[in-house]
C-alpha cells in the first residue's frame, strides 16, 4: 500500500502523462517486478538528447505480445526524443523498403517454427524478390518459449533473410523466451547505445543472444477425470484433477503445459510402411532409443509446408498440402527403396507442448491442478480426426505418472482484490475463471466478479453448474449471464449477451472495471470486442474509432487482458 504522498504523486503523474507514456510505465513496472522475482538486474535507461535516428519499428504477432512490445519501445523512444514509428508488418508496404534506414523487427513464432500469420506474406517478398537492402541497419527481436522444438525461428529466419539480402545488423539477434519483459528493457538500452554512437554500424557475425527462462517439471497422476457434459451433447468436453508429487507453485491465470506422446498403434502403422523392427535402436543426435519409442515422441500429426516438402525430397514426390498428417501422406505414395526409417527419424521434429489453462486455485484446491479439456475433433477428405493431446489427456489412465510444466502468464492476472472483475469465457474458455472466482471466494476479495458463459446447450454443456450456482447463492458471483446457442432457433451468442446489458457493462468499466476474455481468438473473441466497441460507442455516444481507442487504452494499462488461441 503506497503512503498518500506517494499515492498523490502517482496520480499527478498519470494524470499529466500520454498514453504512450503510460504504456511504457507498465511495461517497465512489470519487467522490473519480473526481474527481482528472478534476480535480474533492471537497467535504467537513460535519456538520450538529440540521437539523430528515425528507426521503424516492424512487429509480427499471433498473440499480441510483439505488438506490446513494440509498442513500450515507440513509447520510451518517443519519451528520449527519438521519432520512432511503429506498424503492423501485414500493413507494411513493401515498396517502402528503398526509403528505410533503420528497421526494428519485433517477432513471435508460432506453431513448428512458422511465422505469424501476419507476417507470412512479407517473409515471401524478402525471399522471393531481388532486393538490395545495404542501405538498412537492422536488429531482430525474437519472442518465443523454449520448451518449443524450434523455439524463437521465425526470428532466425528473418535475421538470416535480411543479412543475406545486404542488411546490415545493429545487434545481433535476440531469442526471448515467455518471461520477456527484462530482456525489452536490456535490448532498448543497447539500440540508444547504438543510436547515440551515430556511427554506421560494422557488420556483425550471426551470434545470437539467448535469454530463457527455467521451466521447472514436475510429476504428478490424475486422480479423477470426468466429462463434463451429459448425455445427447455434441461435445466431450473433461474435467481433469492433477495431485503432483511436491508442491506446485502457479497462480490463477497460469496455464500447465504437456508433452502429448503418439500412440503405438499410430507408431506401429509407419514400422509397417518401412518393414522394420520396432524395438531396433537408432542413435539421433547422441540419444539412443527404439524405433517405437522414436516414433511416439515425434512430430507426425499435422506436419508443417516445410516438413512435408523434406518429406517429399525422400518420397521423390511433390507433396502439396498445406499440412497433412504423416501417416496419410504415405499412404498415398509406394516407398523408393533408398527411402530408410533413419531418414524420416531425422526430419521428424519433437512433439510441441500444448498449453491449457489452469482451472484451479492453489488457494482453494491445496495440492492440485485442475484443466478444462475439450476433446477436439474436425474432419479432414471426410475422415473424422481428434486432435492429439487431447486425445492423449482423454485416454490417459488414472494414477499413472505425468509429467508437466507451469507456464507462467504474467498478461493475465487477477488485479487488487477490491476492484470489480467482467469474464468472457464461452465453452473451455471458462477455465481459468474458475481459478479466478475460486481464489477470489477462498481469500474474501471484495471486488464485485461479472460471468460471461457460452455453450451449445443448457442442459448438456452448463460446465460447472453447481460451483456457479453456489458462488452466486454466497455472493462470490455478482452477476451471470449465459448464452446457450442452440436452445432456440436463433443462435445467440455472449456477445449478445453484452449487448443486452449494455448500459450495466458500460457502468462497470466506467467504474474501473478490470475485463478478461478467454477462449478461441477467431471467431470469438473479435466478434466479442466488435460487440464490446459498438456498447462503448453506443453508451458514451462516441464515435466507432474512439471507442476502439478506449478499448487500446484499457489493454495498454492492464485492464483488459485476453487468453486466447
Amino acid at each position: 500500500m503506497l503512503s498518500d504522498t506517494k499515492l498523490n504523486y502517482l496520480q499527478q503523474l498519470v494524470q499529466n502523462a500520454s498514453r504512450e507514456e503510460i504504456i511504457w510505465t507498465k511495461g517497465y513496472l512489470a519487467g522490473f517486478l519480473e526481474g527481482s522475482k528472478n534476480g535480474i538486474q533492471i537497467p535504467v535507461i537513460a535519456s538520450t538528447e538529440n540521437v539523430a535516428v528515425k528507426p521503424l519499428i516492424i512487429y509480427g504477432t499471433e498473440t499480441g505480445n510483439s505488438k506490446k512490445v513494440a509498442s513500450q519501445l515507440l513509447a520510451n523512444f518517443k519519451k528520449n526524443k527519438i521519432q520512432a514509428k511503429a506498424i503492423d508488418v501485414f500493413q507494411y508496404d513493401t515498396a517502402k523498403l528503398d526509403k528505410e534506414t533503420i528497421i526494428l523487427f519485433v517477432m513471435s513464432t508460432q506453431g513448428e517454427g512458422e511465422f505469424p500469420q501476419n507476417a507470412i506474406q512479407f517473409y515471401n517478398y524478402l525471399q522471393t524478390h531481388d532486393l538490395d537492402l545495404q542501405h538498412i541497419s537492422f536488429a531482430v527481436f525474437g519472442l518465443g518459449d523454449s520448451s518449443y522444438p524450434l523455439f524463437c525461428h521465425a526470428g532466425v529466419l528473418l535475421d538470416e533473410i535480411l543479412a543475406k539480402k545486404g542488411a546490415k545488423r545493429l545487434l545481433p539477434l535476440v531469442k526471448s523466451d515467455v518471461d520477456f519483459a527484462p530482456n525489452v528493457l536490456q535490448w532498448e538500452q543497447d539500440l540508444q547505445q547504438v543510436f547515440k554512437q551515430q556511427v554506421a554500424p560494422e557488420i556483425l557475425d550471426s551470434k545470437v543472444a539467448t535469454v530463457t527462462s527455467h521451466k521447472k517439471k514436475y510429476t504428478g497422476r490424475i486422480n479423477n477425470k470426468i466429462v463434463l457434459n451429459d448425455v445427447g451433447s455434441n461435445k466431450e468436453t473433461y474435467h481433469i484433477e492433477i495431485v503432483a508429487e511436491e508442491e506446485v507453485l502457479y497462480e490463477p491465470g497460469d496455464a500447465l503445459g504437456i508433452v502429448p506422446k503418439n500412440t503405438k498403434e499410430d507408431a506401429q502403422i509407419i514400422i509397417d510402411y518401412f518393414q522394420a523392427d520396432a524395438q531396433k535402436l537408432i542413435a539421433i543426435q547422441d540419444e539412443q532409443k527404439t524405433i517405437e519409442n522414436w516414433l511416439q515422441e515425434k512430430n507426425i500429426k499435422g506436419l508443417s509446408k516445410r516438413s512435408l516438402e523434406q518429406l517429399g525430397q525422400l518420397l521423390q514426390a511433390e507433396i502439396t498440402f498445406e499440412k497433412a498428417d504423416l501417416i496419410d501422406v504415405l499412404r498415398l505414395f509406394a516407398k523408393p527403396d533408398s527411402f530408410q526409417i533413419e531418414n524420416l527419424l531425422e526430419i521428424l521434429l519433437p512433439i510441441a507442448p500444448r498449453l491449457y489453462s489452469i482451472a484451479s486455485s492453489n488457494e482453494a484446491h491445496d495440492g492440485e491442478v485442475h484443466l478444462t479439456v475439450n476433446l477436439n475433433t474436425f474432419t479432414v477428405n471426410n475422415q473424422l480426426k481428434t486432435g492429439l493431446a487431447s486425445q492423449f489427456l482423454a485416454d490417459f489412465p488414472l494414477h499413472e505418472t505425468l509429467e508437466f510444466y507451469i507456464h507462467k502468464n504474467q498478461n493475465f492476472r487477477l488485479p487488487k482484490e477490491d476492484t470489480d472483475i467482467i469474464m468472457i469465457g464461452p465453452g473451455t474458455g471458462i477455465a481459468p475463471f474458475r481459478s479466478f472466482l475460486s481464489q477470489r471466494d477462498a481469500t474474501g476479495a471484495e471486488g464485485k466478479n461479472w460471468l460471461f458463459f457460452g455453450e451449445q446447450h443448457f442442459v448438456q454443456d452448463f460446465y460447472y453448474q453447481t460451483e456457479i450456482q453456489e458462488w452466486i447463492a454466497t455472493g462470490v458471483l455478482t452477476k451471470l449471464d449465459t448464452a446457450f446457442s442452440r436452445d432456440q432457433e436463433h443462435k445467440i451468442y455472449v456477445q449478445d449477451r453484452i449487448k443486452e446489458n449494455a448500459k450495466e457493462f458500460n457502468a462497470w468499466l466506467e467504474s474501473g472495471a478490470h475485463l478478461y476474455i478467454c477462449g478461441q481468438k477467431n471467431p470469438m473473441s473479435t466478434d466479442v470486442e466488435q460487440a464490446i466497441v459498438e456498447v462503448l460507442s453506443k453508451e458514451r455516444n462516441i464515435a466507432t474509432t474512439e471507442a476502439k481507442q478506449i478499448l487500446e487504452e484499457l489493454e495498454a494499462t492492464g485492464k483488459y487482458q485476453k487468453d486466447v488461441y
